[in-house]
């Protein structure tokens, strides 16, 4: 039987598609397609809901990095120290605001930025570093900013890239709190998915969100009136509407996924491929927006998994570093081994709620015929 990657309709029952037209409705009737007041309602549930102060509503995941960027006062020749596998986003929103990325090696056991490695490379010219909870397990965002504090020999921002970790938590608090600012993604296949492009930005400080919500206006607090250049990084209605029906379920999509992670992993202990992968612990705070294995023969398994009607991904084959656009920073083959093995051994395998246990029996079966 086929197992789907992702199906984006795993959340879209009769009910829950007459849930979200009645919404549509609503916004359809007021009229007001940006920032209408569905936004501002968003923007308070997600407060709540994340227990973090103040959240702006954007454009998009990748804005919202850029926003909370600005925030922190990163501009023109600013380095920022970003891990070197992760989403082009990271490094991307960096390099719009005219600052440096710095690329640093991860830990080989979370995929999260290494805080030994970004300290390494921490100097003089570095304005903020950025962790990224990557798919979806919390970075120890307070070890690394002691470690890069330590090393420069004053205070650096810390701005996280939550865009994968919406609801994650770590000892430390909830992921999206823990610096000066965070970006979060609500593209369609994120834990908590529009139905289009959106996003958001968190942060304790009233006075860090009254700045996010001029610059997402061009720079505003009045129409009309700019105080600095901004963005046109405003938040779509349509959207907002299907993100307040969305999160009404996103404890129980989460759960879905933790409990979808650990049933992996006693299937893949049973059929003994403790060997040939590796799989993910699972964590308290994690919320697996990706269950990423590591596997040997990685290329020739995602060939056998597509054969056998299994879906699959790499996120992510090039590490950053490696990226073509940045080939002037300097990054060569083998300076940062540990982003460099990620590149070539992680498989993202099917994890989203609409999954069942059947679904991972075939997957797991599939594996265990691939390397028996």
């Amino acid at each position: 039987m086929p197992v789907p990657f992702f199906d984006i309709r795993y959340n879209l029952g009769p009910a829950e598609k007459q849930a979200l037209l009645r919404r549509w409705a609503a916004v359809l009737d007021h009229g007001r397609f940006i920032n209408g007041p569905e936004v501002g309602e968003l923007e308070q549930r997600l407060a709540r809901f994340l227990g973090i102060e103040h959240v702006v509503a954007c454009s998009n995941g990748s804005d919202a990095l850029v926003l909370a960027l600005r925030a922190a006062g990163v501009g023109p020749g600013d380095e920022v120290i970003v891990p070197a596998f992760s989403f082009f986003a990271t490094a991307g929103a960096v390099a719009r605001l005219g600052a440096v990325p710095v690329f640093a090696d991860i830990d080989p056991e979370t995929f999260c930025l290494d805080p030994a490695a970004a300290a390494v490379r921490a100097g003089d010219l570095t304005r903020a570093v950025l962790p990224v909870h990557l798919y979806g397990r919390p970075a120890p965002v307070g070890e690394i900013r002691r470690a890069v504090e330590a090393a420069c020999g004053r205070e650096v921002a810390v701005v996280e890239d939550a865009a994968q970790a919406v609801g994650a938590a770590s000892p430390e608090g909830p992921c999206g709190g823990l610096g000066l600012a965070a970006g979060f993604s609500c593209f369609p296949t994120k834990n908590l998915g529009a139905c289009g492009d959106a996003g958001f930005v968190t942060t304790r400080s009233g006075e860090i969100a009254a700045r996010l919500r001029r610059l997402r206006e061009h720079g505003g607090g009045r129409r009309y009136h700019h105080d600095e250049v901004g963005y046109n990084f405003r938040h779509d209605t349509l959207q907002a509407a299907a993100l307040l029906e969305r999160l009404d379920h996103l404890l129980e999509y989460n759960a879905a996924r933790i409990e979808a992670a650990a049933d992996y992993g006693r299937r893949f202990a049973a059929a003994g491929l403790a060997g040939p992968i590796r799989w993910p612990e699972v964590v308290p705070g994690h919320v697996f927006h990706q269950y990423v294995i590591r596997a040997e023969r990685r290329d020739d398994l995602v060939e056998h998994l597509r054969r056998a009607g299994v879906g699959c991904a790499v996120y992510y084959p090039v590490p950053l570093h490696l990226q073509p656009c940045f080939a002037g920073l300097g990054g060569r083959a083998g300076r940062l081994p540990e982003s460099e093995r990620a590149a070539s051994q992680v498989l993202a395998l099917p994890i989203h709620p609409g999954l069942g246990p059947e679904d991972r029996a075939e997957v797991v079966a599939a594996i265990e015929a691939f390397y028996s």
